[in-house]
């Protein structure tokens, strides 16, 4: 595969989800020792023209990394519980409600909590002040909140798996055989996890609402959640600058909040989890030879 093909994932239950260009593949570790492997084409809005239009991309992969994702968690903890894997295509039977009770907590939570907490600020402080505390404790509760579940056993051992993902990845575009071996010795953060996408959500909100100054509380509330889907497009294009100033000495400081934050969020992986990490991007570089394989060919 070429070089500047960029595949990401996603830590699961006992497993890893891996995206390519036009596929993905899940890996879960049985009960019984072995590992479950299934791999499906990506739908087009996941691959087409929205996908790689500037302003309108960030809100697509804000959708796909809570569709696939949950997806790909069901499917999971089906296998971590030895139950029916079932045929064909990841269950979404249970995705669309449980991405819109998801969608109502994180907008309750992170974006509308802040602005009740922080209105009575707004005589002391004023009008940005206000604002601004709002944001800085937008991101105070994103930290906490991660801090808080990385104490949980069971997410402790998600985020080990998110580790031998990053290692996984890391060892791919180093062109380094992808055996537990030669995996092994790569860090755990990587510049293009999507845990910076959602601190760099919460700077940005910061910037935005600071911009849009003190409205009345109505349309501050209202604001947070109708403008979820600019912050999210402003947030992903400045991850796609991100990924190019990542070879930039004099730059990469930029980038440290983001890795920073991944030692929070990933744990150093066994051997074990390294195995099926690297079972969902062999499974993922397969499906991805299979789709360029089926191709129909120019004339």
């Amino acid at each position: 595969m070429p070089k500047t093909t960029y595949y990401g994932g996603q830590a699961v239950i006992e497993g890893v989800m891996v995206r390519g260009p036009r596929t993905m593949a899940v890996a879960v570790r049985r009960p019984d020792g072995t590992v479950a492997l299934k791999s499906e084409p990506l739908s087009s809005l996941y691959t087409g023209f929205l996908r790689k239009t500037p302003l309108v991309r960030g809100v697509v992969v804000l959708w796909e990394t809570l569709a696939l994702g949950m997806r790909a968690l069901t499917y999971s903890a089906q296998v971590a519980a030895g139950e029916d894997e079932g045929e064909g295509e990841i269950s979404s039977v249970y995705v669309w409600p449980t991405m819109a009770v998801t969608f109502v907590l994180v907008a309750a939570v992170f974006f509308v909590g802040p602005v009740l907490l922080t209105g009575w600020l707004e005589g002391r402080l004023g009008g940005t002040g206000a604002v601004v505390a709002e944001g800085v404790l937008r991101l105070a509760l994103f930290l906490v909140y991660v801090w808080a579940i990385g104490l949980v056993p069971d997410i402790r051992r998600v985020f080990a798996y998110h580790g031998a993902e990053h290692r996984a990845i890391h060892a791919y575009e180093a062109g380094r055989p992808l055996e537990v071996d030669a995996v092994r010795p790569f860090p755990n953060a990587h510049p293009r996890c999507g845990t910076g996408f959602l601190l760099t959500v919460m700077v940005v909100a910061l910037v935005v609402f600071t911009f849009l100054g003190s409205p009345p509380l109505w349309w501050r509330l209202l604001s947070r959640v109708v403008l979820l889907p600019v912050i999210a497009s402003l947030s992903y294009e400045a991850i796609r600058l991100g990924m190019l100033i990542e070879g930039v000495p004099v730059l990469n400081w930029l980038l440290k909040p983001n890795l920073l934050l991944q030692s929070m969020t990933t744990r150093d992986p066994d051997d074990d989890q390294i195995e099926v990490a690297l079972a969902a991007l062999q499974g993922v570089l397969a499906a991805e030879a299979s789709s360029s394989a089926a191709e129909p060919r120019q004339p």
